[in-house]
């Protein structure tokens, strides 16, 4: 019986790098910036010179200017920051989490305090809320009674939230959407 060696697809090589650095650059003049360079316009054999007399890389920033805008830095060290800054971004966004609560146009009084809780969780929750209301074959001749429970919905719960959508009636659905008021305001 014969092993037979797995194929594994080589990954694609794609540029590692966002940007030109050092023996890449070739403009034949760039514009230096940076915090140990005087501004202005070199031949780009100057600049990397500079650059290797400090022992850092000579990093292509804005390559569509004219003359290219370099910065002599230490490129690992730049794309760990950039890194960094992104990951903190990332965290500071905030994810935003609907939640539904379904009625009937003739819901019952039980019914809608019991799902009425629930939205007071959900808005404590910090999540929005899509309340609507589905109406059934027929049942759509009491559109006028589901937003009133809607809007019933909205005023009860005004001191947790604010009305985003006021009810609106989109094909056999009457949709609102409600969401959290922030603590500061």
């Amino acid at each position: 019986m014969a092993i037979r060696k797995r194929f594994r697809p080589q990954p694609r090589r794609e540029n590692k790098n966002p940007h030109k650095i050092n023996a890449r650059i070739i403009s034949p003049e760039v514009r230096l910036v940076g915090d140990n360079v005087e501004v202005g316009v070199y031949p780009l054999a100057e600049a990397m010179a500079k650059s290797e007399e400090l022992g850092l890389d000579l990093v292509e920033i804005s390559p569509k200017a004219d003359p290219p805008v370099c910065k002599i830095i230490d490129y690992k060290k730049f794309l760990y920051e950039q890194k960094k800054r992104e990951k903190v971004m990332k965290a500071k966004a905030s994810k935003v989490v609907v939640k539904e609560i379904r009625f009937g146009p003739n819901t019952d009084d039980h019914d809608y305090e019991f799902k009425k809780k629930h939205a007071e969780k959900f808005l404590k929750d910090g999540a929005k809320l899509k309340a609507y209301v589905f109406f059934k074959g027929r049942s759509i001749v009491y559109k006028d009674q589901g937003e009133i429970l809607l809007l019933r919905l909205a005023s009860e719960l005004e001191e947790l939230g604010k009305v985003e959508q006021m009810p609106r009636l989109e094909g056999k659905r009457m949709t609102m959407f409600i969401a959290p008021k922030t603590k500061g305001k």
